[in-house]
């Protein structure tokens, strides 16, 4: 793989995954809902965000996977993380890149 590489899944029921790493695990992880909107592209642009918030974390491997649901998107990120980290800090960090609310703008103005 490429240094730039990064895997899609796209699973039967439509979800989107993307990470840098087979298999996909979430050590860390976080949900929350958007709007309908580009699963792709959402994924791209959280994952983006994600990494700079959490780019301290020693062995940190975004992932993100966005699945559709009745009421938009759902979507999990977080990642693999290789050795001890601060899980508190580290999710609290996550759920405030998720929860911004000009982040979620941003997002599904990018992916319409």
């Amino acid at each position: 793989m490429r240094r730039n590489s990064w895997h899609i899944l796209r699973d039967p029921d439509g979800a989107v995954t993307l990470s840098r790493r087979l298999p996909v695990q979430f050590d860390l992880v976080v949900t929350s809902h958007l709007p309908r909107a580009g699963k792709l592209r959402v994924a791209q642009q959280i994952r983006q965000d994600m990494w700079r918030a959490l780019q301290a974390v020693k062995g940190f491997a975004p992932a993100v996977r966005v699945a559709d649901t009745q009421n938009g998107l759902c979507i999990t990120a977080g990642g693999q993380v290789a050795g001890r980290y601060p899980r508190a800090q580290a999710e609290a960090l996550l759920r405030g890149v998720l929860e911004d609310t000009r982040n979620r703008a941003r997002w599904v103005r990018c992916a319409s």
